[in-house]
């Protein structure tokens, strides 16, 4: 892969990568977020409901020699294993229960990767999740129902060998309006749980093979 080029979209002006900092909540828990669609970098920096104008941080990435876990080469059911480890579908008791036997059955080992990559879940993906842990989607329609949130692909560094071949060009910088950005973002999201709503109101949504069932294999 050698370098590539990738975007850091925050609301933050002064920002620098440090191993050990960030959310264990995040998609793929603690790490710094990036990604190569420089148009998204521009939502994500404003997505938040505070009228605040964000900023593009433009990095390079150097990735011979680092182990890089590709979720896009995975099954869907991996990824979101994944997210299930760090972040929370429901908070009910069901939910506890079987998403941790879920983890079990589909979760891939993420430990001993510098790099994650895939899916980012935005806001639209939890209204499939919601649907899918309340047995309300089939899991042949699960893929292409993500598919409509438009969800981009990011990169999270996670270790310190990640963490030292990332570089900064810190004078392509970019200022990103919230006004433009985030109505921009907010569109992206209505639109796709829109198509999402009419797929799982579909026929192509057999409720079959859904989230409970998976465990029974």
């Amino acid at each position: 892969m050698g370098k590539i080029i990738l975007y850091h979209g925050t609301s933050d002006k002064e920002t620098k990568p440090t191993y050990g900092l960030g959310n264990d909540k995040h998609d793929y828990g603690r790490g710094f977020y990036l990604t190569e669609d420089y148009e998204l970098a521009k939502e994500w920096a404003v997505c938040r409901p505070n009228e605040k104008n964000g900023w593009v941080h433009k990095y390079e990435l150097d990735t011979d020699g680092l182990n890089i876990l590709d979720f896009q080469t995975k099954d869907i059911l991996a990824w979101l294993a994944e997210l299930m480890k760090h972040r929370d579908a429901s908070d009910t008791k069901r939910y506890r229960m079987l998403s941790a036997k879920f983890i079990e059955k589909y979760g891939v080992d993420a430990s001993g990767y510098d790099v994650i990559k895939g899916w980012r879940a935005n806001a639209s993906y939890f209204y499939i999740a919601k649907e899918f842990v309340r047995d309300n989607v089939d899991v042949d329609i699960l893929e292409e129902l993500l598919s409509l949130g438009g969800l981009g692909i990011q990169y999270c560094i996670k270790t310190e060998k990640a963490y030292s071949k990332l570089r900064e060009f810190d004078s392509e910088m970019s200022a990103v309006d919230y006004a433009e950005f985030n109505k921009r973002y907010n569109l992206r999201d209505a639109t796709a749980r829109r198509k999402m709503r009419e797929l799982v109101d579909s026929d192509a949504n057999t409720v079959t093979k859904v989230f409970s069932t998976l465990l029974e294999r």
